[in-house]
């Protein structure tokens, strides 16, 4: 993935202008070097962020000159919800880093408890931390529960599917449940005593 930028010239408050221009404002910055400015199309940062996330590398081209980096900080406008700056992390390609890789859960559409009613797929980790070269960092963990046919079973960190031999989980144990299949009538029953409990705090 590849996105065009200039350079920068424009900083602070003067950045409306460029915002207003259907354009972002971005920065490069990385161990041992000088930041750089940049703007980029509003438009097709949203495209490459969408596809890439925060995990994959992106070359940002400058002229002639191009740049792996991973999107690292993106800040969003509090009232219009559009995004109002991008900071890019150039990596040392030869050096491990550690990266959020999210979990994304699918096939609870083939799933005949979930699709009865009876039971739903509780994500109990969102992200999950790994340590690895840039260029082997995992776009995502995809975990299919459309098997996962009894209450109680799930996938757990060793059951995850990854390079082991490119990837490390350092802070989880492989044992640990990222995703189970819970009966919907117990998961009605938390939430009601949740409710019961913060009314009662309420009161008191």
């Amino acid at each position: 993935m590849q996105l065009e930028a200039q350079k920068r010239e424009i900083l602070g408050k003067k950045t409306k202008k460029i915002r207003k221009e259907g354009k972002v404002p971005a920065v490069i910055f990385g161990k041992g070097m000088d930041s750089v400015n940049l703007t980029l199309d509003y438009n097709s940062f949203n495209k490459v962020y969408k596809e890439s996330g925060e995990t994959d590398l992106v070359d940002i081209k400058i002229g002639n000159e191009k740049t792996k980096v991973l999107i690292k900080d993106v800040q969003f406008d509090p009232v219009s919800g559009r995004v109002s700056h991008v900071g890019f992390y150039k990596p040392d390609l030869t050096v491990k880093t550690e990266a959020q890789v999210p979990v994304e859960v699918v096939g609870e559409e083939n799933n005949e408890l979930i699709k009865s009613g009876t039971a739903l797929a509780l994500q109990l980790i969102q992200e999950i931390k790994v340590e690895a070269l840039p260029e082997d960092i995992p776009h995502s963990f995809i975990i299919d529960v459309s098997d996962l046919n009894e209450i109680g079973s799930g996938v757990s960190v060793s059951q995850l599917n990854y390079d082991r031999e490119k990837v490390s989980i350092p802070e989880l144990s492989p044992d640990e449940t990222v995703v189970r299949i819970e009966e919907t009538k117990v998961q009605e029953e938390e939430l009601e005593e949740a409710a019961a409990i913060s009314e009662e705090e309420a009161i008191a």
